[in-house]
């Protein structure tokens, strides 16, 4: 099988549009509704999370999975109405709240004890963190991935050309707001939180990306070289072609053990696989399609400015 990426360059450019949008508009929606583009985690605003789990070992503990809806009224009847609430597993509560101190946090406990079950004292989890700490970790966060597309830029114009370093850039700023807009979606409708976690898996991401869209940049600079003699649209889709085994052999094998992560791993991993598995495969894609697309695209466009330049 042979892709013709160049000839079908615009319904791979639709595709990642209308995935750009939805992206967009999943995060405007999200940013009207809490007031942040992605649902923000404890280690970005600050605050107190409490994980309990009912101890469904005593009789009659559990006769019904736990109600958010029962949790936010006790959380109301003692001041904490802004608290975000989870039911995880059914018998498993997380809730997030203002900062707490430890005389707040027992009177809490006490009450979800006397009102909605007893909780297993051995599996309560309590994390804090001070809103100032929360905004320095999400400042930081930020400049790394700002810092990472700059010295990607850098490099790529060292090492390639810089045409060739803005267009890869145009397909990481793809496949970072694709990975950005799936998370808004779930923080939408089930209330997942991105943390500091989430940061890491972006400049994973952009790592991943860069270095497959390398691979066939590098490709296509020796079939300019050597087959000068073909069509710019020929010398980038057969790149394509000829490095396709490898970007697809190099993402299955990536994905298969983030796949074990999301399924049986630990629920702190849980969504740090899913946001590396959902840009892996788009930074998979954005390579083969979207970085291979546009530089065929660009180069085509010079080579007709400079026919029209000699033939003045």
């Amino acid at each position: 099988m042979k892709l013709n990426v160049t000839e079908q360059r615009s319904l791979w450019w639709t595709i990642s549009g209308l995935a750009i949008l939805a992206s967009l508009g999943a995060m405007i929606l999200s940013y009207s509704t809490i007031k942040a583009p992605i649902r923000p985690g404890l280690d970005f605003v600050g605050g107190t999370r409490i994980q309990l789990e009912l101890a469904c070992a005593q009789p009659n503990n559990c006769p019904k999975p736990l109600n958010t809806g029962e949790v936010q009224a006790l959380l109301t009847e003692q001041g904490l109405g802004n608290s975000s609430v989870q039911v995880i597993d059914n018998y498993t509560l997380s809730i997030r709240t203002q900062t707490l101190d430890v005389e707040q946090r027992t009177k809490l406990q006490t009450t979800l004890n006397e009102k909605i079950g007893q909780f297993d004292p051995k599996t309560i989890q309590i994390d804090t963190v001070g809103p100032t700490i929360g905004r320095e970790l999400f400042q930081s966060g930020l400049l790394a991935l700002i810092l990472s597309f700059v010295g990607i830029i850098v490099y790529l114009s060292f090492r390639f050309q810089f045409d060739y370093a803005f267009l890869a850039i145009v397909a990481l700023f793809h496949d970072v707001l694709i990975t950005s807009g799936a998370f808004a979606v779930l923080g939408l409708v089930a209330n997942v939180e991105v943390d500091s976690l989430f940061l890491v898996s972006l400049l994973t991401i952009v790592g991943f990306s860069v270095n497959d869209t390398v691979v066939i940049y590098d490709r296509v600079r020796e079939n300019f070289a050597q087959t000068p003699n073909l069509s710019v649209g020929e010398i980038v889709d057969n790149a394509v072609n000829q490095t396709l085994s490898r970007s697809i052999n190099t993402t299955l094998t990536t994905l298969l053990p983030l796949l074990g992560i999301f399924f049986f791993g630990g629920t702190t991993l849980k969504y740090f696989a899913l946001a590396l598995i959902i840009g892996f495969i788009t930074g998979a894609y954005s390579s083969i399609f979207i970085a291979s697309s546009l530089l065929g695209w660009w180069r085509e466009r010079q080579e007709k400015k400079e026919m029209v330049k000699s033939d003045i």
